[in-house]
């Protein structure tokens, strides 16, 4: 079923160059009351001569259903040829040529938590590297590390294996600053290299945040979240964890479950995307999901070969039901 619809949506015209074009269609039924009629006639020629044995014996007698599919071909053929003539545009995902992603990890001791195995962090180090692995060659990767203070681990770079060895020297540390986290990936964004066609032109980018969500210190990540979404810097937060996790702390067991409505909050004013996410494998959904989302764009291109091929298919479909009916066969 997912190939027809593919290939449904492949053929799926959102606009045409030349819309006007598309007038010729009403040729269509037209032609199809002039071939009623000019039926209608031969049956009618048909009662009032009935005596036409000896003629069919002498020419054969012709076939319905080759008449009617050559009939209907042609006239798909006439259909998907003037579609062609519009130039039909149809959506297409196409990747970015360039753009900057600043991953943004949090490194607080919530993170420590076994809720996920081994842990929180550990699994979210596996799947970043696992992510950035897929990003496009072309893309600028940044890495931040988020726990009461934040720092740019590795700065834009096209070496994505920079980005990797980083990821893998993350630390714990005290409290979580989610807002300083989002403030300190806008500065990052704001070192990334600029187009040197347009250099005063903003470097499109986006925010990948996975934390467990409870801000403890430092900015709002709400405002913060607000700056980023005037800048058109999307945010894609990843809650990451189970409601029961925990960690021991001075011998103490206290509980760290996952702050879901913040994390949805900092996605929806950023205009970005919120996944949440409790085993690794279901952390690396999320990642391929979010690498299909910043990795392309949709873009408007000219169909009309599709609609071209198809028309001659048909073309030659209706040429061959007509030379059928032409031939005698024996």
């Amino acid at each position: 079923m997912g190939f027809f619809e593919d290939l449904l949506r492949s053929f799926r015209p959102v606009g045409f160059e030349h819309p006007a074009l598309l007038l010729l269609l009403l040729l269509v039924p037209l032609l199809v009351a002039l071939y009623v009629f000019a039926l209608s006639r031969k049956n009618r020629r048909g009662m009032r001569y009935p005596n036409t044995s000896m003629l069919q014996a002498v020419l054969g007698k012709q076939s319905q259903w080759r008449r009617h599919t050559a009939f209907a071909m042609a006239l798909l053929s006439l259909v998907t040829l003037t579609i062609a003539f519009a130039k039909p545009l149809g959506e297409a995902l196409v990747p970015r040529e360039r753009a900057t992603i600043v991953v943004v990890i949090d490194t607080s001791l919530s993170m420590q938590a076994s809720d996920v195995e081994p842990s929180r962090l550990e699994a979210a180090q596996a799947a970043a590297g696992d992510f950035v692995t897929s990003l496009p060659d072309k893309y600028n990767v940044a890495l931040v590390s988020m726990a009461g203070a934040t720092r740019i681990v590795v700065p834009p770079t096209l070496d994505h294996g920079a980005v990797q060895r980083g990821i893998t020297t993350l630390e714990l540390s005290d409290s979580t600053a989610i807002g300083d986290g989002i403030a300190t990936a806008m500065q990052a964004l704001d070192a990334a290299p600029k187009d040197p066609k347009d250099p005063d032109a903003p470097v499109p980018g986006a925010i990948v945040l996975l934390s467990d969500g409870e801000n403890t210190t430092g900015q709002s990540p709400l405002q913060e979240a607000t700056k980023a979404s005037e800048q058109e810097v999307p945010i894609y937060t990843i809650a990451y964890g189970t409601e029961n996790g925990y960690v021991d702390l001075d011998g103490q067991r206290e509980p760290v479950p996952v702050d879901h409505e913040q994390m949805k909050e900092i996605a929806e004013l950023s205009k970005g995307k919120y996944f949440a996410a409790a085993t690794p494998e279901e952390l690396g959904v999320v990642y391929a999901d979010i690498g299909s989302s910043v990795g392309y764009v949709t873009q408007f291109q000219q169909i009309t070969a599709r609609f071209a091929g198809l028309g001659l298919v048909f073309a030659v479909v209706a040429t061959l039901g007509a030379v059928s009916l032409a031939v005698r066969w024996p």
